[in-house]
């Protein structure tokens, strides 16, 4: 039953051999299965029938195993395939009925054996064994004797190891193989391989010899080739044949045999012309040039008799005979108008020769001669003929024309390149180079402006008729370069623009940008002031695209992270340099004192960078603020003054991680970052200003200034906090009568503040309390003037005058006895005056 499902599945594994029903790896897979079944259900004398069965499956599974590239499983199964070969044949001799019976059996295990071997054969090859598959093929070479028939079979065998060993470049197993190949298909004629076969087999063996070791084995390669042509007149072999004469530097009259050898027989234009080339590039122009003649009088008639004669220019010119070149050219041109033309290819090919000659001249600076091939080409075109690649010509020679110092002659070809492509920038940047010559500022600012919208286009839509983008860049970036080179900033400035929108490397655009800052900063500085406001603009806009591709350079593996420090620290600076130079343009200084700041963000952040960037958002903040003062439209003031607070708070931040890194006991910034915050809170009304001040009550060693100052930003319009000013002034007042000798002026100034705010000026009806907070600002003050003689005069009498006033409100409202308390205070200042005391007693 086994046995049965192992036939029915070798069965159905054959039906899907056509289709795609099963791939070779999965038919092998389950002739494996099948083959393996019936083995394991054979019994111990078999019928011929079972063994004939074991045979097939067994040869058919290995060959299955060698054709998917799994020879080392393939082996085992051969090798059961031989035995039962060999079981078949010992069963079929002792039922033989005479010779015969015995003849026909043993031809029928030869067949089988044969067949084995020369699987056996592909497998050890496979598996590299060179000596097992020797061996092998050398059995079966053995048996073709009695099987003629299998010489053909045995010889594309070998062929194949052949093949595959020249191909992996084991030269020696290869002329092995190929030589047995050869040797295999002249045993016998009838059932050979044929002749064109053979010479194959002999061209191969020659090119391995050849390959292999040249010097060691000319003789064997120049042997095989000869044969391989007596058997096959091949272009192949006649090449090869030269090849190898050529390589063994054998004489002109040896070449001119082999060269003779196929001239007779019919042999394609473009076999000749190979030949040829080989010759001429070898070395045997006496040779070459010869074969060319009899070429061209053999295809005379040819359309393709150009490419002859193109070849022979473009070894005349290789060989430096450049007049006989020259000699050519001018008869195909003659010959292109009188008798009949080249065909395009020819014509194109020949185009392509006459300006890599003119270019060769074009760098040697030899305009004149790089003219003349140029002319050549130009010949071959029509008058009002349009074509690209005529306006291309035309652009070349106005180069030299350029270089020639013949402006007129340039423009003329440039005019002509424009008619025939006016849409080029290639041709743009010719009439570019025309008008920066001739000092033509405008008309070169208009081509830079023409090229700079041809790149924008090719970057927008991709179109490939239009200009590739990078040699756009790179037009623009030369086109920079020669205006600098001829003192025209101007032009360079639009150039290096468009430059700075395009560039997708980017040493090349912060390279573009560091020039564009450069050359507007010098135009800047020669400029009056009108004129400045746009081009700080455009710097401004400089460095905020520098910023923009900072950010994203570091996705670039060209562009190293060390590089893009450089940069940035180059930007930053420049930023801030201009912020300081700009410090009449107080909108514009911010904006560059930000964009320091934001630059700085690219750079590690050492002290030196820290230190910088607090300094920019400090700067910033104060600009805002500044401006925030004189704006009289409230939503713009209030839209300042919230700029000017995040400043700050990025500030705090940074000023946080400052103080880590040493001692900054000196540093103002603490005292700045409170003065700042408490303006734009103060103006913005904000409802956190309160809690803010609770934190600078608290501070043991706030100055006596900042309290002052404190207390003029809470009474600056629009702000009003009485009540903070009141209490900074009363704490500037303390800190004043702490210090050892008092500063009469300002403690004098600070104290007429406090009164002027605690007594305003014109109210009679005023609170008991408030009055007595004032009587004793008055006795305060009273005992610093007994004190010290120090006390201002002027400022005495503003204490007197504010104290006898006083008095005469409280008289008026009919308090008497608050009236002549006040009145007595304003006399007990009046001792203390000096000079104005008569006059006010």
């Amino acid at each position: 039953q086994v046995e049965e499902s192992a036939i029915s599945l070798w069965n159905w594994t054959v039906t899907k051999h056509t289709g795609c029903v099963l791939n070779d790896e999965q038919r092998a897979k389950l002739r494996f299965v099948a083959c393996r079944l019936v083995c394991l259900c054979e019994g111990s004398d078999p019928p011929e029938g079972t063994i004939r069965r074991q045979i097939l499956m067994s040869t058919k599974t290995g060959k299955g195993w060698i054709d998917i590239g799994k020879a080392d499983v393939a082996d085992g199964f051969l090798e059961v395939a031989m035995n039962s070969i060999e079981k078949l044949y010992a069963k079929l001799l002792k039922g033989s009925d005479g010779e015969a019976d015995i003849h026909m059996h043993k031809a029928d295990a030869e067949k089988n054996i044969f067949k084995v071997l020369s699987y056996q054969a592909e497998s050890v090859f496979a598996q590299g064994d060179f000596q097992k598959a020797v061996m092998c093929v050398q059995r079966c070479k053995d048996m073709l004797m009695k099987l003629p028939k299998e010489t053909c079979y045995l010889t594309i065998l070998c062929y194949n190891f052949g093949v595959e060993t020249y191909e992996w470049k084991r030269y020696e197993q290869s002329s092995f193989w190929l030589s047995q190949s050869y040797d295999i298909g002249k045993m016998d004629l009838k059932y050979s391989v044929g002749k064109e076969m053979q010479a194959k087999v002999l061209r191969l063996l020659a090119t391995a010899y050849f390959e292999w070791d040249c010097s060691l084995y000319l003789d064997k390669a120049l042997e095989a080739i000869s044969l391989a042509n007596q058997e096959n007149l091949h272009p192949a072999g006649c090449f090869l044949k030269i090849k190898i004469l050529l390589k063994s530097g054998a004489s002109d009259e040896d070449i001119n045999s082999a060269v003779a050898e196929f001239l007779h027989h019919e042999m394609s234009l473009d076999f000749c012309l190979n030949t040829a080339k080989l010759l001429l590039e070898h070395g045997r122009e006496s040779v070459g040039f010869d074969f060319l003649k009899s070429v061209a009088e053999r295809f005379e008639s040819s359309p393709d008799l150009g490419k002859i004669t193109l070849l022979h220019i473009e070894f005349l010119l290789q060989n430096k005979r450049e007049l006989l070149a020259k000699q050519k050219v001018e008869e195909i041109i003659i010959g292109h108008y009188t008798r009949k033309q080249l065909l395009p290819e020819a014509l194109n090919q020949l185009h392509i020769v006459l300006w890599d000659r003119a270019a060769k001249h074009y760098e040697a600076k030899s305009y004149s001669e790089a003219l003349q091939w140029y002319n050549y080409s130009v010949s071959f075109y029509t008058p009002g003929q349009i074509d690209q690649n005529l306006a291309k010509l035309q652009r070349n020679m106005a180069s030299c024309y350029l270089n020639l110092k013949q402006i007129d002659k340039a423009k003329e070809a440039v005019k002509e390149a424009e008619r025939c492509d006016p849409n080029s920038i290639f041709t743009k940047f010719s009439v570019y180079k025309i008008a920066v010559m001739e000092k033509d500022t405008e008309k070169a600012m208009e081509a830079v402006i023409e090229m700079g919208k041809l790149v924008e286009k090719s970057s927008q839509h991709e179109d490939k008729l239009s200009v590739d983008e990078n040699t756009g860049t790179n037009l623009l970036s030369l086109a920079a370069q020669i205006a600098l080179e001829n003192e025209q900033q101007v032009v360079a400035i639009k150039a290096f623009e468009y430059l700075s929108e395009h560039l997708q490397d980017c040493q090349q655009l912060f390279a573009a940008l560091k020039c564009l800052v450069r050359l507007v900063l010098s135009k800047v500085m020669a400029e009056n002031e009108e004129k400045r406001d746009e081009d700080i603009s455009s710097m401004l806009a400089y460095l905020t695209l520098a910023h923009k591709k900072l950010a994203v350079s570091f996705t670039k593996e060209k562009f190293t992270g060390d590089m893009r420090i450089l940069d940035a620290h180059w930007f930053r600076k420049v930023a801030w340099n201009l912020a300081v130079r700009f410090r009449d343009y107080p909108e514009k200084m911010r904006d560059f004192f930000l964009l320091s700041f934001k630059l700085s963000q690219f750079c590690p952040s050492d002290k030196a960078v820290l230190i910088a960037q607090k300094t920019c958002l400090l700067m910033a903040a104060a600009v805002d603020l500044e401006m925030g003062r004189q704006q009289e439209t409230p939503s713009k003031q209030m839209e300042l003054l919230t700029q000017s607070l995040q400043h700050l708070q990025a500030c705090k931040e940074i000023w946080k991680v400052l103080k880590l890194t040493g001692d900054f006991a000196k540093d103002p910034t603490e005292t700045l970052l409170l003065l700042y915050e408490f303006e734009a809170r103060s103006k913005l009304n904000d409802p956190t200003l309160h809690k803010l001040m609770e934190s600078v009550w608290e501070q043991p060693q706030v100055e006596v200034k900042t309290l002052e100052i404190i207390a003029s930003l809470a009474m600056e319009s629009p702000a009003r906090y009485p009540v903070l000013c009141k209490k900074a002034l009363r704490s500037a007042l303390n800190l004043h009568r702490k210090q050892a000798v008092i500063d009469t002026a300002k403690y004098s100034k600070c104290l007429h503040s406090l009164i002027n705010l605690s007594l305003p000026t014109g109210l009679m009806d005023l609170d008991a309390g408030v009055l007595q907070e004032v009587w004793d600002y008055f006795e305060d003050a009273l005992s610093v003037v007994i004190s010290t003689d120090a006390y201002p005069e002027m400022e005495i009498l503003w204490l007197l005058t504010r104290a006898w006033n006083t008095g005469i409100f409280q008289y008026t409202v009919g308090k008497y006895k608050e009236a002549e308390q006040w009145c007595g205070l304003g006399m007990r200042f009046l001792n203390h005056l000096g000079s104005l005391k008569k006059s006010y007693e």
